[in-house]
Order: structure tokens, then C-alpha cells, then sequence
């Protein structure tokens, strides 16, 4: 419900002696009535997608790539099927090659931790669970504290930079 009075009144019918209607200056730096070259006009939502969690979205990358592997398992045992058929007499070739599924210390690739990762003191190098408010150096103990307390700005900027953190100390 409109507070009372605070509706608009619609002017008079004109007779052509009024002024005309100047835009206020909202309206006059409007960009409301310019085209957005950055919206496609053509652009319809998909409805069929859903959201995925990332559950879902991992499992599924994880049955493409078990897929894949297989698919090139299937492919490597035709081709030395093949190879077989052809060179019964050479055994040499074979027994060098070095198999792509099986796993060393080059091949393996891992997706990043889902663990938090570990601070470490920036003076000792240990598990480092405080941090110093005032130059941002993680420490181990209090005794560690004590040693920080009495470091100079550009040593606490420099253990900062061995850290890889280029922070401002306060």
C-alpha cells in the first residue's frame, strides 16, 4: 500500500502550450537503451544441464581415464598379436620394451593433495603452527618467538622471501 500523497499525479491533458518533457539527467546518461555486444542474442540455457559436485566430476574423470587406458591396452596387445604372427624367430624386441601402464617414479602423474598443506617453521624448518603477527613468520615454539621478536625488518623480509611470500611487515 503507497504512503498517502506519495503517489505521482499525471499532468493535465496538454494544449500544446506546455513545455515538452526533458529527460532528467538519470535518463540522459542512461546506457539502458544501447546494445551489449557481450550478451549473445542468439544464446538459449541449456535445460538438460544440472550441476555436478565434485564427487560426481571426479568419479567421471577417473572412469574416462580407466577407459582410455584400457582402450590403449586392447590396441598394444592387437598390435604384438600381430607382431607375433609376423617375427616368431625375433624375441629380442619384445623383451626390451618397457610396458606404459606399469607405474615409475617418471610416469606417474597425481592429482594435487586434498590435504591442507603443511607450514612450516620459517627459522627451524619444523611443523610451524603460529604465526607472528607482525612480520607474518611462522615459528615452532616460544622460543623460536623470542628469536623472532629480535630480528631486524629486512631479516624478517628476507626469511619471508626464502618462504616465497613478498608481504609488507608492519
Amino acid at each position: 500500500m503507497p504512503p498517502k500523497g506519495g503517489s505521482k499525479r499525471k499532468p493535465a491533458a496538454s494544449d500544446g502550450t506546455a513545455t515538452p518533457n526533458i529527460p532528467s539527467l538519470a535518463e540522459h546518461f542512461s546506457y539502458i537503451h544501447l546494445p551489449k555486444p557481450f550478451k549473445n542474442p542468439n544464446y538459449t540455457k541449456n535445460v538438460n544441464r544440472r550441476a555436478k559436485n565434485l564427487k560426481n566430476v571426479l568419479s567421471q574423470e577417473r572412469e574416462r581415464e580407466r577407459s582410455e587406458r584400457e582402450k590403449r591396452r586392447l590396441e598394444k596387445m592387437d598390435a604384438e598379436k600381430g607382431e607375433d604372427e609376423m617375427d616368431v624367430d625375433d624375441n629380442s624386441n619384445g623383451a626390451s620394451k618397457v610396458d606404459e601402464d606399469i607405474p615409475t617414479y617418471s610416469s606417474i602423474e597425481a592429482p594435487p593433495s586434498v590435504l591442507p598443506q603443511k607450514k612450516h617453521c620459517d627459522i627451524t624448518g619444523l611443523e610451524g603452527p603460529y604465526t607472528d603477527p607482525a612480520t607474518g613468520l611462522r615459528y615452532h615454539d616460544k622460543s623460536v618467538y623470542e628469536l623472532i621478536k629480535g630480528l631486524s625488518v629486512s631479516s624478517a623480509k628476507d626469511y619471508l622471501a626464502a618462504r616465497g611470500v613478498s608481504s609488507i611487515v608492519k
